[in-house]
């Protein structure tokens, strides 16, 4: 079953469990995914973006050609809000700061396709956070990506030193990534009314 958190005729919005596909999987093994759920359900609708597979939470769909370019659009020209909540290792001692570091895929790698920091060829990425609670060993923070490269919020907080907890390519892997897509405010594409989606964080 799949949480619907929004529908009507232009779009969906749905809570995407941790472990599913956005999208399906080169081999045949991972056909099922995210989309071909929603499709099963809803003919119409069509691909807008994408969550990691080990992320869960909020996920947009549109519902005809047109949406689909008006959604895209906003992704693109980052209109679209987004929020995350994640658990990372350490305890962060700072309330809230942004990271600025330049992201590029790392073309050495085999599957699965690492991201690295890179200043002389990575694409600029920006990711503001803010703490929201601290246990000893871990801080639960919510993290704001102002751009939206690959990996983002999963290479950032590596890079400083707090991979997100369960990640597993670039921290230690657990039962999950605790790392949750909470909320997208957008501009709906037929009133342009703007419009929050809310996915609540399971951790």
């Amino acid at each position: 079953m799949i949480n619907i958190i929004y529908q009507d005729d232009y779009l969906l919005a749905f809570d995407k469990p941790a472990g599913l596909l956005s999208v399906p999987g080169k081999d045949k093994d991972k056909n099922d995914c995210m989309f071909s759920r929603v499709q099963n359900q809803f003919k119409n609708a069509r691909l807008v973006h994408r969550l990691d597979m080990d992320t869960s939470g909020a996920i947009v769909f549109a519902r005809s050609k047109e949406a689909q370019r008006t959604l895209s659009s906003q992704f693109e020209k980052r209109i679209i809000k987004k929020k995350y909540i994640a658990w990372v290792e350490g305890k962060i001692a700072d309330n809230d700061g942004e990271i600025n570091l330049p992201i590029r895929k790392d073309m050495n790698q085999s599957l699965p396709p690492l991201h690295v920091v890179d200043y002389h060829r990575g694409k600029q990425a920006t990711t503001r956070w803010q703490v929201s609670r601290r246990d000893s060993l871990k801080t639960r923070l919510e993290l704001f990506p102002l751009t939206g490269r690959s990996h983002q919020l999963r290479v950032h907080l590596k890079e400083i030193g707090h991979p997100i907890i369960g990640d597993p390519i670039y921290g230690t892997p657990k039962e999950r990534m605790m790392l949750h897509s909470s909320k997208l405010t957008l501009n709906h594409p037929k009133s342009g009314m703007l419009i929050e989606l809310e996915a609540t964080s399971p951790f």
